[in-house]
């Protein structure tokens, strides 16, 4: 296939809001119960939600207004949603924004401090609106990625994203960017937070790295089901195209061939692995471990504020390797894609 960069754009800023979200409802959660060892200042927690939060929006806008490139006509775009009971596109353009939405609440109800207790339980936790909103948020979320990673994983005729590994991939990819995210943000606004959104990364990041090495294995283990012998029923062993019928191109021509060099897909491969999973890995292992050196020190505030600072470029540089990692990753994910098509236009792409 041919890789498209506002679709590659799309999925890789929308998974890393939507895994900035879940990081930041995880904060939340975990302080409700009491996961977390040393509790800093509400108004950390707070400032690190409120931005977050808006920082996801931000990102998710970015992917939305990328998506309307791909469109003939951007105009009729709304028109996607007309066939949310069988497409997984439609349904996808239907809980984009209605995550959006949720989240937008979520920030809101944080940067106003409307946080009325709707119930508490029989263990004493005090559920506000905020949790509440947030569990819808954090639904949606999940939905968005089902909903996406399922858009390519549907199409049975590419066997490379036929596979359950696609969806799961791409949710386990989206949140480790967005943890990521979540600690170089912690590290500025609320440091106490960063060997716990970490140590998340961390773990997401190496699930990641084996959910796209599985993959990787499994498509170079496929064999296609059709071949120029198939296709045209002559089975002699050296058949040779010569010419696609016509000579300019053509809108199969251009969309479902990704005219790269084989040289350069084995190029990107190892790129992607480096700076998506393997880069971030040492980065975040580093940051947290400095986070924790803080924690244990002792000192109180500027103690921890001091190893947050110490942390913050490392995590930065951990995101951007990784972010930039995804969208060599999501290129790779296209180009690899074998359209069955091709076996009739090999010629001229």
């Amino acid at each position: 296939m041919n890789p498209a960069w506002s679709v590659i754009l799309l999925t890789t800023l929308i998974g890393a809001g939507q895994g900035l979200f879940l990081a930041l409802y995880t904060v939340q959660s975990y302080a409700l119960v009491g996961l977390v060892a040393q509790a800093p200042p509400a108004a950390d927690d707070a400032r690190l939600v409120v931005w977050g939060s808006a920082l996801a929006l931000v990102l998710l806008g970015a992917g939305l207004f990328a998506s309307f490139f791909h469109l003939g006509r951007p105009e009729r775009a709304w028109r996607s949603a007309a066939m949310w009971r069988t497409s997984w596109l439609s349904r996808e353009v239907i809980v984009l924004p209605a995550f959006m939405g949720a989240l937008a609440v979520y920030g809101a109800l944080h940067a106003f401090g409307i946080r009325p207790v709707i119930f508490t339980t029989e263990g004493g936790l005090a559920i506000d609106l905020t949790l509440a909103a947030g569990t819808v948020a954090a639904l949606l979320a999940f939905a968005l990625f089902v909903c996406t990673g399922m858009i390519y994983a549907c199409l049975r005729f590419l066997a490379e994203w036929h596979t359950p590994l696609t969806p799961l991939n791409f949710v386990l990819m989206g949140a480790a960017s967005g943890f990521t995210l979540a600690a170089a943000l912690a590290a500025a606004m609320a440091p106490a937070r960063v060997p716990l959104l970490a140590g998340w990364a961390l773990v997401l990041t190496a699930l990641a790295f084996i959910g796209r090495s599985a993959a990787l294995a499994r498509n170079a283990r496929l064999k296609p089901r059709s071949t120029i012998q198939s296709a045209i029923g002559v089975k002699h062993p050296r058949i040779v195209q010569r010419s696609a019928g016509f000579m300019g191109s053509s809108f199969n021509t251009r969309e479902f061939f990704h005219r790269a060099r084989p040289a350069v897909l084995r190029a990107v491969k190892p790129a992607f692995i480096v700076l998506a999973f393997a880069l971030p890995l040492v980065l975040l292992a580093a940051a947290r471990a400095a986070g924790m050196s803080g924690m244990a020190a002792g000192g109180g505030d500027s103690a921890q504020a001091a190893q947050g600072s110490s942390a913050a470029p490392l995590l930065m540089l951990a995101f951007a390797a990784q972010f930039a990692g995804l969208l060599a990753e999501r290129w790779f994910f296209f180009a690899q894609a074998r359209h069955p098509q091709n076996l009739y236009y090999q010629a001229v792409s």
